[in-house]
């Protein structure tokens, strides 16, 4: 590290740089996740033309080896004249140049889900290569770029009479890795979903390594979309219809248009799936506040209006009024204000207004012409209030009993030092002898240490009863402090981070899905806040003469051989279990923050997420079959080195 910091220290990135050297800030990672995304970005913007009324079919196409993909629209084409500033086709400056398009006003997209002009550039400078081509003006247009470079110039081609625009990019293995590959399945779900909020376009997708072609077309719109999730969720509605909305704003400063669909189910858990001008918004933001507040208000005022009230002595909180909705929220808005270019969550203050002032007064309407459904969602609420307060007081009679002849924490937790949560974190681990590794190697000013005992119990097939009797589980929710389920609180959470630490192998890989499942299910809000982590433990040491490397999977291991080896014979170290490294190589790997590698739980569709848990951990093991035959490419046993 330089001593002396000068004006000579500071890198200036130009043109596509930044994105490349930090990817993650653009696409959220170059994981999966930021793989598909940058499907994302182009899909979006040919749902941004039809959105406008240019254009009603969008095609998707993967190529055989999974690295390849083509997104081609009948919009009106990406312009191909010379930009007046840049002094180079606008189709160039669109992809070469960050903050560059024509969604900065509302003159050519009144509502667009791409806005900041960076999702094509970004793409473009991802991939190792990227083709646009253009039907516009009568000809075809094509322009080749390599890693955010053109690779010559615009080209003016044969003559057409389509219109549109077709983008194919590879993504960059330099970036991503060399094993990257689209998930067909992935990509068909996502056109799936589109194909309800966008209701009349049609969306297609060819898998070349099948040649099968799917056509993907709802004219219902996000009814059908909420009717499919109950459907595949198993839940059954407790009222016999739903409530529609579609609304359009005639304000021009504050226009758009609201569509809701909701109904209230026999589950305990509100779901909600929103959008914003099409694009899917996992952490929801200001339209739902709004759709929230609305939904409480409209409640209360049909109460109020038809001289109604809950038992007395029973607080009904607006938790309660909502436990069990199954909703889909799609808000369209001239200028949305995303948090990040993944655009997860909507910020704008005035949504919520909007969205209350346009959904509350149509479902008070709605309550009062139809006074029998309204009755049973009453009657529904107060029924989860009664629960709820059931609830409470058996887990504190539970916990209570559980506490005797015992202090309040866990008696195996090593408790670290500091008393303040934000500067601490826990580590859970598998067995008493990864805790007193984990004891020995950590910072005891910062880290709080507490081993479980074995497998714990699947929280998706046991009553809440047991799982408050089961004393592992009993041990982390005493040691977060947080509360579980409708109790649980982030801000009363002991620690800043909690980090799943298990072995390196199939059993560890158990025990940590049945403690997500726990988490999932009871402290989901711990999830949302971004507070759950994975740890990531060597699997091998490898020592290459005086350097030793660490792998934590065979692919890693293979990978460090190859790169390194140089006619050097590898010592190579096989590690059962955390319990067998001593505190000092466990601290230097997986403890220590400047060493380790941290995953961080995120969860992106409620819906999606449930599903999942429900078929992988529930009872009904056929669910369980078809995963592992998918994931295993019907392997027999035959057919497996055993």
């Amino acid at each position: 590290m330089a001593k002396n910091y000068s004006a000579k220290d500071i890198t200036v990135l130009e043109g596509l740089e930044p994105v490349r050297k930090r990817p993650a800030m653009y696409i959220g990672g170059v994981g999966k996740d930021g793989l598909h995304h940058l499907i994302s970005e182009i899909v979006d913007n040919s749902v941004d033309e039809a959105m406008n009324g240019h254009g009603s079919s969008i095609s998707v196409s993967l190529s055989a080896d999974r690295r390849t993909l083509s997104v081609i629209d009948d919009g009106r084409g990406i312009p191909v004249d010379m930009h007046p500033r840049a002094k180079i086709p606008a189709v160039t400056v669109i992809l070469t140049t960050l903050h560059a398009g024509g969604k900065f006003s509302n003159k050519s997209y009144a509502r667009a889900g791409g806005l900041h002009g960076v999702g094509s550039s970004v793409v473009n400078a991802l991939s190792e290569h990227l083709e646009v081509e253009i039907y516009r003006e009568g000809y075809t247009w094509t322009q080749s770029f390599s890693r955010g470079t053109p690779q010559g110039k615009l080209k003016k081609g044969k003559k057409t009479d389509q219109t549109g625009t077709k983008i194919s990019f590879t993504p960059d293995p330099d970036i991503f890795g060399k094993r990257a590959r689209f998930d067909p399945a992935r990509v068909f779900e996502d056109l799936d979903n589109r194909s309800f909020v966008h209701k009349g376009v049609r969306f297609f997708f060819t898998d070349e390594a099948t040649g099968e072609t799917k056509k993907f077309l709802q004219n219902r719109g996000i009814a059908a979309l909420l009717e499919r999730g109950l459907r595949q969720q198993g839940i059954r509605p407790s009222v016999p219809e739903p409530f529609e909305l579609s609304y359009e704003y005639e304000d021009e400063d504050a226009g758009g248009k609201l569509e809701v669909v909701l109904t209230w189910t026999e589950g305990t858990d509100e779901r909600v799936r929103s959008y914003v001008n099409g694009v899917v918004t996992p952490s929801h933001g200001t339209h739902v506040s709004g759709f929230r507040s609305a939904v409480a208000k409209a409640i209360r005022n049909y109460m109020s209006t038809h001289k109604k009230s809950f038992a007395k002595g029973l607080k009904v909180t607006n938790d309660d009024m909502r436990e069990g909705l199954f909703s889909v929220v799609s808000y369209f808005l001239a200028e949305p204000q995303f948090q990040g270019q993944t655009k997860a969550k909507l910020n704008n203050p005035d949504a919520s207004s909007a969205v209350e002032g346009a959904l509350r007064p149509a479902l008070e309407r709605w309550f009062n012409e139809k006074t029998s459904i309204a009755d049973m969602v009453v009657a529904r609420v107060e029924l989860a209030a009664r629960a709820r307060q059931a609830k409470r007081t058996a887990a504190t009679a539970v916990r209570s009993k559980g506490r005797k002849g015992r202090r309040e924490l866990p008696g195996k937790l090593a408790q670290c030092s500091s008393r303040t949560p934000e500067k601490c974190e826990i580590f859970i681990v598998e067995g008493d002898s990864a805790g007193g590794s984990a004891r020995q190697g950590r910072d005891v000013k910062t880290q709080a240490v507490l081993p479980l005992r074995g497998k714990v119990l699947n929280a998706e097939q046991a009553t809440l009863k047991r799982v408050l009797e089961n004393r592992e589980l009993s041990d982390v929710i005493r040691a977060l402090g947080c509360g579980i389920g409708a109790d649980c609180d982030v801000d009363k959470l002991n620690y800043g981070k909690v980090i799943l630490l298990m072995d390196a192998d199939p059993d560890g890989d158990h025990i940590t899905i049945l403690l997500l499942t726990f988490f999932y299910r009871y402290m989901h809000k711990l999830i949302l806040a971004g507070k759950l982590f994975l740890g990531r433990p060597p699997l091998f040491r490898i020592e290459l003469g005086k350097e030793t490397y660490w792998a934590s999977n065979d692919q890693e291991r293979d990978q460090i051989l190859k790169k390194h080896r140089k006619n050097r014979k590898p010592k190579i170290s096989r590690f059962k279990g955390l319990g067998e490294m001593n505190a000092t190589t466990l601290a230097d790997t997986t403890m220590k923050p400047k060493n380790r590698t941290l995953y961080q739980v995120t969860m992106d569709d409620y819906w999606d997420a449930d599903r999942t848990i429900k078929e992988l951990m529930g009872r009904d093991a056929e669910h369980r079959f078809a995963a592992i035959e998918q994931s295993t490419g019907g392997l027999t046993l035959e057919d497996l080195d055993v």
